[in-house]
């Protein structure tokens, strides 16, 4: 395998990586974009679907590396289990926006963050205290098919994964852009008492921003499951920091600067490990989080909603 050849295998894998962090970055964006709020509980709701995805897979028969299909369509188990993971992982962050975070709302100061941290921490040691600490063998359903690329590798798993992230990225940029809701949330994120006295219902739009949120994190949770074929409770530190690195990187608030973030983290990740050793990944991620953060706090492409301090 020649030099070039071992840069495009990375390529490759950054891609993979960046589609799963770019889902995970616009749960982010979606809720800091109108509510200004960092919300650390996306870490371990990302988490939570893994698992979800994982009982959903095993209800139809697949486990490890057995694949017992019943005779179902593998297309539509997928399908179904990704309707099911968003779903769950959905419905959990808008129970966190309304029964918790919604009486905060009007508290200023860090309130609402630090209860995020603390529902992050309930979401782990939940999972922690009834599924046990061990890792878990993720299904492997796809079919192994392999096409080379000169001495580098891509499979049909790779294909799979950027269409589906493409798919739901681009249903998010049509739903946010042009739907009427889509248009309230964006309205809310300019200015949340304007757009009250326009008529729009605010609180709705809160909660739909979280459930979108979290469900595209329960799609990143499943992604995760079928690239490595496990799962943790303790997966969601690691993701949920590297996506965060990548809304601030394509710029908090901006939903095609998480996308962007979220792809170049991943060829970081990759390319980064390769030249210097993948003890240093992280080193280099947060680095590049410090930088930003110091030269250029707006991000890549800027942050679209005003600040409403």
């Amino acid at each position: 395998m020649t030099v070039f050849d071992v840069y495009l295998q990375q390529v490759i894998n950054g891609l993979n990586l960046g589609a799963m962090y770019a889902l995970l970055a616009l749960g982010f964006t979606l809720v800091y974009g109108i509510l200004e709020l960092i919300n650390f509980s996306h870490f371990n709701v990302f988490m939570v679907g893994s698992f979800v995805a994982l009982y959903t897979l095993e209800a139809f028969g697949l486990s490890g590396q057995t694949v017992i299909l019943a005779g179902l369509p593998l297309v539509g188990v997928l399908l179904v289990t990704f309707a099911v993971t968003m779903t769950v992982t959905g419905t959990i962050g808008v129970g966190i926006e309304r029964f918790l975070l919604r009486r905060l709302r009007a508290v200023k100061g860090p309130a609402a963050m630090i209860t995020t941290i603390g529902v992050s921490y309930i979401l782990f040691n939940i999972v922690l205290l009834t599924v046990g600490a061990d890792t878990h063998n993720f299904a492997n359903p796809l079919p192994t098919v392999t096409w080379a690329i000169g001495g580098a590798s891509l499979r049909l798993r790779d294909v799979l994964i950027w269409i589906v992230s493409a798919v739901l990225m681009i249903a998010l940029t049509y739903f946010v852009q042009y739907t009427k809701i889509g248009k309230a949330m964006r309205a809310t994120a300019q200015d949340p008492e304007a757009a009250r006295m326009m008529g729009v219902e605010v609180d709705r739009v809160i909660m739909t921003a979280f459930f979108l949120g979290s469900a595209l994190a329960g799609a990143g949770g499943l992604i995760f499951g079928l690239y490595y074929n496990f799962t943790s409770f303790l997966i969601g530190f690691t993701a949920g920091l590297r996506a965060f690195t990548a809304a601030v990187l394509g710029g908090i608030g901006n939903v095609p600067g998480a996308m962007l973030g979220g792809l170049l983290i991943g060829l970081v990740e990759t390319i980064g490990s390769q030249i210097i050793g993948a003890s240093w990944a992280d080193v280099i991620i947060f680095a590049i989080l410090v930088l930003v953060l110091v030269f250029r706090p707006a991000g890549l492409l800027g942050r679209i909603a005003p600040n409403k301090s």
